[in-house]
């Protein structure tokens, strides 16, 4: 992504505010350009500067969130925070972005900034990684056959989220489960497709699979992946970060 998010936050309470900042802060996509207490404050800021997304509080002194945004002719994206499920009918009536309950947990703020992402700007292409020289995978195969419980288990590799290394064994995460074989992570890396990417010495990823990323770590559904450190640039080379 070329440009930042510019983002602002209005919340009467310091504690959500802060914790809103720090979620904020993780994520190299977006940008803060003010904090403000109250509904008020962020209508004369509105005015002066260019803002993308607001993190706006519903319940507030003066103004409710609702009622500033029904203010707004052209108001920006919105994302609810609320301690209030009570609000949500209401506040999706008004098309806003996300409706976020407090404490929110960073997995749920990353899953909100990714729906405005993909809302908004057109997502980061996902390049697969090249075959490596030594891999005996082929780009017209489909499944392998792993050994577990005594079995010879088929896996589709489009089924296949992302592979973990235990040691001498893998433990391959797919749609319905998981298996566990033993092999060492490397060997298996050879005969994976192109579109499987190797993050840390501990994991593999199928990029077909990756819902988003930041500079730390990729998420597939609920799991947060981290990225090794002699790793990253070749991550962000093949996702286009």
């Amino acid at each position: 992504m070329s440009e930042k998010v510019k983002c602002l936050i209005v919340d009467d309470e310091p504690l959500a505010l802060q914790l809103i900042q720090a979620h904020i802060e993780r994520l190299p996509q977006l940008e803060i350009v003010a904090a403000c207490q109250n509904a008020l404050e962020a209508f004369e800021l509105l005015k002066k500067e260019q803002i993308d997304l607001v993190f706006l509080d519903i319940q507030m002194p003066v103004l409710t969130g609702i009622e500033f945004v029904k203010s707004l002719q052209h108001p920006p994206s919105i994302i609810f925070t609320t301690a209030y499920r009570e609000y949500a009918v209401e506040s999706y009536e008004l098309e806003v972005v996300d409706y976020l309950l407090k404490p929110i947990t960073f997995t749920r703020f990353f899953k909100a900034i990714n729906k405005y992402l993909n809302q908004n700007q057109a997502p980061p292409p996902v390049h697969p990684s090249p075959t490596p020289k030594t891999s005996t995978a082929s780009t017209e195969d489909t499944f392998l056959y792993v050994n577990a419980n005594k079995k010879r288990i088929k896996v589709w590799f489009q089924d296949v989220e992302y592979i973990e290394s235990l040691k001498d064994y893998i433990r391959i995460h797919h749609a319905s489960g998981s298996i566990t074989t033993k092999e060492k992570i490397s060997e298996f890396e050879r005969k994976l497709p192109p579109f499987f990417l190797r993050i840390h010495r501990s994991f593999i990823v199928n990029t077909q699979k990756i819902t988003a990323y930041t500079a730390h770590d990729v998420e597939i559904k609920e799991k947060e992946i981290p990225i090794g450190g002699s790793y990253k640039k070749e991550v962000f080379e093949k996702l286009g970060g």
